[in-house]
């Protein structure tokens, strides 16, 4: 345990706070010191024995802690006046992969502390060298059988919308995406020299990852989608519904709901994000065994759900588009949702600290992918 204490902040690295995770009474400490270190008021007296500290599961990219001031600290503080809060959201991020998740992270936290300061989302209270602090919203993720609840549909929707609308300070250009499958395509083809699950291999067999990235780009861009600034990863965990509306697990008339990780956000085409929320109907990350997900097809959003939200999203930025325009456009992403997720995994696979069946899930989103190929060419030769 000194080992924690003799680290330099600023050379605190990932890594080693990956190294860590499992163990307790180290994590329990870790965050202790930088409570104690990043925030004022009680903070600056709290030890390792008196924060109330639980582990929050259910993140796939990271590791997410919630720590509160011990009940006596908590009685003086309401006396005072101070803007410090009682609890916050420590955020450890995961495996992360050379120095463009470094920059990663970094356009993360700029883009965290607008959408904070927009109201957008939770706030930020620290930044320290790998992971920050963040506001702790007495909130809960939403349910993946809550996602075909009509009336939640039209408030998601809505909320992309919103994000859609946002100007950010980043580029412009759709380059993230590309770029993104660009690098995580080299990784793979450094690890798949290796050892890897049989089933992978017999899944990729004949399979030339690079060729099928050069065919997606040139299709997607068939598809004229507007590129907007997009979250990347609107699902059910990263939806929050505020506690102070779910009484009794009624969900209400006009529910508060809190878009949080924005760990993937970019501009990026607007078909990705449609599409990738209709996907994540499919996939519930609460299954408490392995490989910790549930895939059902036929939760898949029906034509009339995926009007409805499409409907709602266009209300709300007031365009005059054609719903089945944009149907298509989320019917042809889901190709580039799968392919982006089916990497993703491939990569998470043996590096991350985080217990979820990654080969497992990446084989089940490319399988998605060439379904929905088939589907498409199958399609297209008809018309």
């Amino acid at each position: 345990m000194r080992r924690i204490a003799s680290i330099m902040w600023s050379n605190l690295s990932c890594n080693f706070l990956n190294q860590i995770h499992g163990n307790t009474s180290e994590i329990r400490q870790l965050t202790a010191d930088i409570c104690r270190h990043y925030l004022n008021g009680p903070w600056k007296k709290v030890t390792t024995n008196d924060i109330r500290f639980k582990h929050i599961v259910g993140g796939l990219s990271n590791h997410l802690y919630h720590i509160s001031l011990p009940a006596d600290m908590q009685h003086s503080y309401d006396d005072t006046q101070s803007q410090d809060p009682k609890d916050v959201l420590v955020r450890i991020y995961g495996q992360t992969h050379g120095e463009d998740s470094l920059k990663d992270i970094i356009t993360e936290v700029v883009i965290f502390t607008l959408l904070s300061e927009r109201g957008l989302g939770p706030k930020l209270h620290g930044i320290f060298p790998g992971g920050r602090i963040e506001e702790y919203i007495q909130a809960r993720a939403l349910l993946n059988s809550e996602l075909g609840d009509e009336n939640l549909s039209i408030h998601i929707a809505k909320k992309m919308a919103l994000l859609h609308l946002m100007e950010m300070p980043l580029h412009k250009e759709p380059t993230w995406l590309w770029n993104t499958i660009d690098n995580w395509l080299k990784t793979c083809e450094t690890k798949f020299k290796g050892n890897i699950p049989k089933f992978i291999k017999e899944l990729l067999n004949g399979i030339d990852l690079a060729e099928e990235a050069k065919w997606l780009k040139y299709r997607m861009e068939k598809e004229n989608s507007p590129v907007l600034f997009c979250h990347n990863d609107f699902q059910e965990g990263n939806i929050l519904l505020s506690l102070e509306h779910d009484k009794e697990n009624n969900i209400p008339e006009n529910p508060n709901l809190i878009i949080i990780d924005y760990e993937y956000c970019s501009y990026n085409y607007r078909g990705f994000d449609l599409a990738n929320h209709f996907v994540e109907w499919i996939y519930n990350y609460n299954e408490p065994d392995y490989p910790k997900y549930k895939e059902d097809l036929s939760n898949y959003p029906t034509i009339e759900q995926r009007l409805i939200f499409i409907k709602a999203y266009l209300n709300e930025i007031g365009s005059k588009e054609s719903p089945e325009k944009l149907l298509r456009e989320a019917e042809m992403f889901t190709l580039a949702s799968n392919f982006f997720w089916t990497l993703w995994s491939f990569i998470m696979a043996d590096t991350s600290q985080i217990e979820f069946g990654y080969w497992e899930y990446g084989q089940s989103r490319f399988k998605g992918y060439m379904r929905q190929k088939e589907g498409l060419s199958i399609r297209e030769v008809e018309i």
